[in-house]
């Protein structure tokens, strides 16, 4: 870590992230909140989220964009661009302009895309190789760990003032991030497309799918995401049903999730090291598995150790799959490998969202928790399925040199 921060672009670069992620997850949670407060229906609530996960599906033109264009100007332009979308939220008054949250979480779906395919190739370039589970960790701590004080800051002010501060603040964030972004010392040549627009188009699918390891690791997210978004519907149920508790608390259990998704990320790296970022993916999943059965419980204290579980998960799968993926992807082609498997996973995941959201009025959420905790298990089972084979040199840098004979000795870049 101190190896990391001593680095100036990567210092600069992370802590805009983490700065961001501050007014991401006060807002996503608030709105989510305000709409349920609108509209009375966990259905609508839930498919706040649904809307978001739309905008992922675009993920295979932003991954060829992410490829094509300077990372640097492309990531600070996002970050503009979303801020002054994120303001739009301010003529939402009634339940009748939901249309327009619902408009503005697909763009930020979109937005998140973009910024993901070009971060994660952008790191790739600007972090040594054997930084860059550390890299990861920082980005996940940022992204979840700010959740133990934003749910109840977005809640809170939601209950209190409105939803006005929020937007300010989640747009305000977006700027700080394009400023950090902007001062990086980075210089980059983006590559200059060889081949007709279809060939590029599909570059990343042609380099992942040929790939053992990373082929199974698409089958294990379409199987794993499949059942998973039902929880953005199951969470308004767990805090009403449940606990019979106001919606706003929600962020309470959000807040409880972040403390476990620190753990998770300060444990991750250290676990890749001793074994391979496959064992971390199969942990995070058996873990969520656990976390969805503990969820169906109605007392407080099993659904904190749920909530606790969920957050370990999300920072093992995210961390681990991030650094698999880098490790693994030539960089010239890595946006697009990072959005053709995150467009593969989103599609079950929105589907799932949305049968959720349509589910929770006639079937009991604990029904809906056991189904997602039987898919984990099959994910997990399916994961764990092949022999590991490599996986262990890859995250290792004494094991440089094999991990280059691999890149050297597989299929060229379908560039």
């Amino acid at each position: 870590m101190r190896r990391l921060f001593a680095h100036h672009d990567a210092r600069l670069y992370l802590s805009g992230q983490v700065l961001s992620s501050i007014g991401d997850s006060s807002l996503w949670l608030a709105l989510g909140i305000w709409v349920k407060i609108l509209t009375h229906s966990n259905s609508e609530a839930g498919l706040v989220f649904g809307f978001f996960a739309c905008g992922l599906l675009l993920a295979p033109v932003c991954g060829l964009i992410a490829d094509r264009l300077p990372r640097k100007p492309l990531l600070t332009g996002v970050n503009l661009a979303t801020a002054a979308v994120v303001i739009s939220l301010l003529f939402v008054h009634s339940k009748d302009q939901v249309w327009l949250i619902y408009a503005v979480m697909f763009a930020y779906g979109v937005a998140n895309t973009l910024l993901s395919s070009a971060q994660t190739a952008l790191l790739a370039v600007m972090v040594p190789r054997e930084l860059l589970g550390e890299a990861n960790m920082v980005l996940q701590i940022g992204s979840q760990g700010t959740r133990i004080f934003t749910p109840l800051l977005g809640a809170g002010l939601l209950a209190w003032i409105g939803a006005t501060p929020v937007i300010v603040l989640d747009a305000a964030t977006f700027l700080a991030a394009a400023a950090a972004t902007a001062s990086l010392h980075i210089r980059e040549v983006p590559a200059k497309p060889r081949k007709p627009w279809k060939t590029e188009f599909t570059a990343g699918i042609r380099w992942a799918l040929p790939n053992p390891l990373l082929r199974r690791l698409l089958v294990t997210f379409v199987i794993s995401l499949s059942v998973f978004g039902f929880i953005e519907t199951i969470a308004y149920a767990i805090v009403g049903q449940g606990l019979h508790r106001n919606p706003p608390f929600l962020g309470v259990l959000l807040a409880v999730l972040a403390g476990g998704a620190i753990a998770g990320a300060l444990t991750a790296a250290p676990l890749m090291s001793k074994t391979s970022e496959r064992t971390a993916i199969a942990v995070g999943i058996g873990t969520c598995a656990i976390a969805c059965l503990l969820l169906a419980a109605s007392l407080l204290p099993l659904i904190i150790v749920g909530a606790v579980l969920l957050g370990v998960s999300m920072s093992f799968v995210n961390v681990a799959s991030a650094t698999l993926l880098q490790r693994r992807t030539p960089t010239e082609i890595l946006g697009r490998v990072e959005s053709a498997l995150g467009f593969a996973a989103t599609l079950p995941q929105v589907l799932s969202i949305v049968l959720g959201a349509a589910l929770i009025t006639f079937v009991n959420y604990r029904l809906l928790l056991i189904i997602m905790a039987a898919g984990m298990v099959a994910a997990g089972a399916y994961l764990i399925g092949e022999p590991a084979g490599a996986d262990r040199t890859a995250t290792s840098p004494v094991a440089e040199p094999a991990a280059q004979s691999r890149i050297r000795n597989a299929p060229p870049v379908p560039d």
